[in-house]
Order: C-alpha cells, then structure tokens, then sequence
C-alpha cells in the first residue's frame, strides 16, 4: 500500500513539473469565435416599411438627421487612450551608533601591620584587580533614488454593457493583435457619461471613471524577459 501511495506521488510529481516546464512555451493564438453576447442576440429581421410618414428627411434605422453617438447597450464608443506618468523617488538614511564601557578592578587595602595579611590581599588583587574597556561603533548609509516615464496612447473600440439608473454607461473593450508570434492584448473597462463623447463618438480615457486598462505581450520576447517559475517559486520561499 505504501509503495503505490509513493508512485502515486512521483508521478504526480512529474506530471506536475512537466505542466510547469511547458506552461509558457505554447504559441499565442487568437480565437476568432464571437464573444458570447454576439452569439446570445437575435439577428435583425428585415422588414419593409412602406408606410408615408410625411417627412423628405426619412426614419427609420438611418434618418438624415440624427445623433450617431452610442446610447444603447452593445453600441460601439471609441475610446482614445493618451496615459502618461512621471514619478520620481528619492532617499536617504543614515545612522551611527557608538558605546563605550570602562569597568575598574576589584582592590583591596591593609593597614600594613600584618605581612601576612598584606601578602594576602596582594594575593587576591593579583586576581581581581582586572578591569573591562569595550568600546563599539556600528554605522549605516544607505540612498536610492528612482525616476519612470511612461507614455502610451492607442485607440480601443468598446461596447455599452449596462446602462446606468443615472444614465452613464458602464464601457468594456478588448483588443488583440498577433504578429510574427507576437501577441498583444490591449484591454479597457469603465464607466463613462454620455455628454462627453464627442460627434465623432470618441471619449478620451482620462474622462473615464474607474478605468481599467491593461497592455500585455505574449511571445517569445514576454518569456525571455520573465523569470522561470522555478526560480521565482525557490525565491519566494528562501530565506536568505
């Protein structure tokens, strides 16, 4: 029983490293499946409608004059993201610490009337009459300083999800790209107001409240650059 219990375990244990060793070496690919609310919403009907409304202008789906900015749920909004951050960090510390002792010996003293006793009481300064000077000094300095630019701006159409009771729009969008095995995944969320998509029906990221947006790449460039997890999962656990 015990043998079986310990194959049972080694194998599970080379199963599990094999995972680990070829978990980042597959190929990025894209699937190209529409998104599930693609495939929960009806298609359209296409109904004529030849009742006179009495206007040169047209109705309809597309009248002459109308506003083409996204207003419903699963319209599209372009949102336009221009991020950029500068930070700077710098500091310093510095301390020193320093300690001294001096402890005296033991001595003690005759009269001098007895040499017996004063031979004693040199006999025993002899031994005790030794003191302690220590003296210590620690010290440390320490400085670091960090400075980061970033800049990133692309374009990321989205869809209303939700409607909100207050009228603003809760906004998602995702996008990706592969080239030369390269993938890149760019991808937003938020909540945004309808007064500020412009005629175009663009909105610019920094009007965006709880945005969210994340930029990755997968490929070979991503894990060349990151840390096997060997050794990220030993330096998560070793002391020293």
């Amino acid at each position: 029983m015990r043998k079986k219990i310990l194959a049972t375990m080694s194998v599970s244990y080379v199963i599990l490293l094999l995972t680990g060793c070829t978990a980042n070496l597959t190929k990025p690919e894209i699937n190209f499946e529409p998104p599930s609310y693609v495939e929960e919403m009806p298609a359209k009907e296409e109904r004529q409608n030849f009742t006179s409304t009495g206007s040169i202008f047209g109705q309809g789906d597309n009248p002459l004059f109308s506003d083409h900015k996204a207003m419903h749920v699963n319209d599209i909004v372009t949102v336009v993201i221009s991020e950029s951050s500068s930070s700077s960090l710098s500091g310093s510390k510095d301390l020193a610490k320093a300690n001294s002792t001096n402890l005296g010996g033991l001595a003690l003293t005759s009269n001098g009337t007895n040499s017996a006793i004063d031979a004693r009481v040199a006999s025993i300064n002899g031994i005790a009459g030794v003191g302690i000077t220590s003296d210590s000094t620690n010290s440390f300095k320490g400085s670091g300083s960090a400075t980061k630019d970033a800049a990133f701006t692309t374009t990321v159409s989205s869809r209303i999800v939700k409607v909100l009771s207050n009228g603003n729009y809760f906004i998602a969008g995702k996008r990706e790209i592969l080239l030369d095995d390269q993938k890149q995944i760019i991808q937003i969320s938020g909540v945004i107001r309808p007064y500020d998509i412009d005629q175009y029906n663009k909105i610019n990221s920094a009007q965006m409240s709880e945005a969210k947006i994340l930029y990755k790449v997968q490929g070979d460039v991503d894990r060349a650059t990151e840390q096997g997890w060997g050794t990220a999962l030993l330096e998560s656990v070793w002391p020293f």
